[in-house]
């Protein structure tokens, strides 16, 4: 289950940014130490020891990834990055049966219009976090239409919980 958080989309960006800039330094860090570390091993001084830097490199990307996925993900500092991960997976997940989402909503399928509306408010607030205003603009007229038809139907409007659950119901429908 994903729920929508609040979130200041100026706060987000700084705070992204901030965490994108000690991964990174991480990175570095280990590619250079490994990459070094590797040469003193196994190359030979004077040679080209080229395989052993491309190899060291990719060592500090693998434990970069084990790092960030692993005792970096619950950290404070990675949150807003975290949140915005998964805010866009769960995006894609629907964007991925938005033709049996939209087959749903035509046939007023409850399930259906109650993801739709979480995808209208994730997709406004990924605009707004990532400062996207143009590709928001291009969705009010549809986001309205949906929304007044959730009113006349008598279904909630606020549908700031997914559970990917729904999907699985859609796609078999």
């Amino acid at each position: 289950m994903f729920e929508l958080k609040p979130c200041d989309p100026a706060t987000y960006r700084q705070q992204t940014r901030r965490s994108t800039l000690i991964v990174a330094t991480v990175f570095l860090a280990l590619a250079m130490l490994l990459s070094s570390l590797a040469v003193m091993v196994f190359g030979t001084p004077g040679a080209d020891n080229f395989r052993f830097n491309v190899g060291g490199v990719f060592a500090g990307v693998l434990l970069t990834v084990a790092l960030v996925r692993g005792p970096f993900w619950n950290q404070r500092w990675l949150a807003a990055a975290v949140y915005g991960w998964q805010l866009k997976r769960n995006l894609m997940r629907v964007t991925n049966v938005m033709h049996k989402v939209t087959e749903g909503v035509r046939a007023n399928d409850p399930t259906a219009m109650k993801v739709l509306r979480f995808y209208h408010l994730g997709l406004t607030q990924m605009h707004a976090l990532d400062a996207n205003s143009s590709a928001q603009a291009q969705l009010v007229g549809e986001v309205d239409a949906h929304k007044a038809k959730l009113q006349a139907l008598g279904i909630e409007t606020e549908q700031t919980r997914f559970d990917p659950a729904w999907l699985e119901g859609l796609k078999s429908a």
